[in-house]
């Protein structure tokens, strides 16, 4: 039997645990939401209130032990790697997707395409790789890629 009801209710709880998350930026109340929600299906599935507690608290507790510590390290990570937004981009490796000149042209950069114009004036043919030497406002600045010797020969 659907009992609406207890469903809204974890839905409501889900939702200001989200909001409040917003604010923490931690990924506990994140994860407590997760719980929550799997609390929502369950009275969606017509459980009583004992398994949907039981349910949202495994989810909760699952998340919390498996979920947050993986998204704290892949954010952390990503945090302390340097630069941030496209400033993260320079030094990146680059696709040419249309000819690239002084002026004009396209690249792929992190599967992203972006307007693009050659550093030194060079010509770029499209499957050329290139390397993003900076941004200008909505341009990446290419330069020619540098080829990396094998030196385990």
């Amino acid at each position: 039997m659907f009992d609406g009801n207890a469903a809204l209710v974890w839905l409501g709880v889900a939702l200001v645990l989200g909001v409040v998350e917003t604010v923490t930026v931690d990924f506990t109340f994140l994860m407590l939401a997760g719980g929550a929600l799997g609390g929502s299906a369950a009275a969606a599935l017509g459980a009583p209130i004992t398994v949907q507690v039981i349910v949202a608290a495994v989810a909760a507790v699952l998340g919390l032990g498996f979920v947050r510590p993986a998204a704290r390290r892949h954010f952390r990570s990503r945090r302390h790697s340097g630069s941030m937004g496209v400033g993260a981009l320079v030094g990146q490796p680059a696709k040419v997707t249309e000819v690239v000149t002084g002026s004009s042209g396209q690249v792929r950069i992190a599967g992203e395409v972006w307007t693009a114009r050659s550093e030194s004036g060079d010509v770029f043919a499209p499957g050329e790789s290139v390397s993003v030497s900076r941004i200008d406002g909505a341009t990446a600045v290419v330069t020619r890629a540098i080829a990396v010797k094998d030196t385990f020969q």
